[in-house]
């Protein structure tokens, strides 16, 4: 048999008619696509929920990386001109961060006091993931407090609204001493991720230094550079060895390790089940292979009798594998792509469908990704190498799912088939 006639032969089978063992191989290939669809779009899912979290937290929650002096933290605004002057440093601001007791008119609670230079809030990435609700998202005095959305509502405050903030400072006998301060809400924003900001109340740093006990809160630089993901850890390495033993250096992963730990481990827990799916849909590509074998018996007769080997008659069959794999694989992978780069207008539009017919029992929208808990736009994140790997994992399971099947056409004797016919 000719280098190359077994390709073609497996291409016939697959491509052919349906008693010609096509309605085998192409069911396979469905199966395939139909297991891929879902994990290409979990991938993009997971990628974008990851990423767009974890830069709104670096972005408006911790910085790329803090710099701490525990031993004298008044001393931390020394430090923040030679840190603004390094090259790849975007900005560097002075902030405080305590606990506090937020009071309205309307009712009470716990809130997270932010204590930060103004100019933080005119920096790129805090105005590419801040949204202002309500008035704006700027601290025009000590007495100007923003508020997160969550926050705002349960208080129910608005704009121009006063406010007064509880917060605690030792004595010097170790005694707490209650302190009420009162601010008037300038604006109400959300970082569009609700457990960043549910707590949120913003002041001033002038303000927060005042308010703010020393022993009740931790006051840090919050540093932002170019590229964060990659030289996070060159930076923090350097700055340790720049400034010395009294102070300390954390980089966002340090900070957010447990909680991006986690995603991380979420993602590929999501992976693994999805890749059951695409082994089960390749146990189907061996049952389609044995069945095509059992049919082209006469086929695999001619083909030794004229001379074909045991390996070459295998061929046929792993070509045909091969060929499924590709196919199922391509439409798959093409089709989840689509969904996932639509997956905001397919859950909306969802969304829209179900609130319409469940509008008589729901007075409120129906909401298929919780925003409390999830992001109200998910980022499009491809990750090409994982997609690649997907693809490499697909077609190496068709293969060696029918390995076993294809082998046994190689050894089947064509004298006895030809007698059955």
């Amino acid at each position: 048999m000719r280098r190359g006639a077994g390709f073609f032969i497996a291409l016939r089978y697959l491509l052919g008619r349906a008693h010609e063992g096509g309605r085998y191989l192409l069911g396979a290939a469905t199966g395939i696509a139909l297991s891929l669809v879902p994990i290409i779009v979990t991938l993009i899912v997971a990628d974008g929920m990851i990423w767009g979290i974890t830069d709104r937290y670096l972005e408006l929650g911790t910085g790329h990386v803090q710099v701490y002096n525990f031993r004298n933290s008044t001393k931390i605004d020394s430090v923040a001109p030679l840190i603004g002057a390094m090259e790849g440093v975007r900005g560097v601001w002075a902030s405080q961060q305590g606990l506090g007791v937020l009071v309205s008119k309307q009712g009470k609670t716990g809130a997270t006091v932010r204590a930060i230079e103004p100019s933080f809030w005119e920096d790129p990435g805090s105005r590419a993931y801040l949204v202002t609700v309500a008035g704006e998202a700027k601290i025009a005095s000590d007495q100007d407090v923003l508020l997160g959305e969550a926050l705002a509502r349960s208080l129910k405050v608005n704009i121009g609204d006063t406010v007064r903030l509880m917060t605690v400072r030792l004595d010097p006998e170790g005694r707490t001493i209650p302190r009420m301060s009162p601010f008037t809400v300038r604006g109400i924003i959300s970082s569009g991720y609700r457990e960043l900001d549910a707590l949120w109340c913003i002041i001033g740093y002038e303000a927060g230094t005042r308010i703010l006990s020393q022993d009740a809160s931790s006051a840090y630089l919050m540093v932002k550079m170019q590229d964060p993901y990659r030289r996070a850890d060159s930076m923090a390495l350097f700055l340790n060895e720049l400034l010395g033993k009294e102070y300390s250096v954390y980089t966002w992963k340090e900070l957010q390790q447990a909680q991006y730990r986690s995603y991380e481990s979420t993602r590929q827990l999501l992976l693994f089940i999805m890749a059951l799916i695409v082994l089960v849909a390749a146990v189907n590509v061996s049952s389609a292979t044995s069945m095509l074998v059992i049919e082209r018996q006469r086929d695999i007769a001619v083909l030794k009798s004229s001379g074909a080997s045991p390996a070459a008659t295998s061929g046929i069959f792993l070509w045909g594998s091969l060929l499924t794999g590709l196919t199922g694989g391509i439409i798959g992978i093409g089709v989840g792509l689509f969904l996932g780069t639509h997956i905001n207008g397919i859950i909306h539009g969802l969304e829209e469908v179900l609130g319409f017919f469940f509008q008589v029992f729901h007075k409120e929208a129906v909401k298929i990704l919780d925003p409390g808990y999830y992001l109200e736009t998910i980022p499009i994140i491809i990750d090409w190498t994982a997609v690649a790997l997907i693809g490499v994992f697909t077609l190496s399971s068709s293969i060696l799912a029918s390995w076993i099947p294809a082998r046994r056409a190689g050894k089947l004797r064509p004298l006895e088939i030809l007698r059955k016919y």
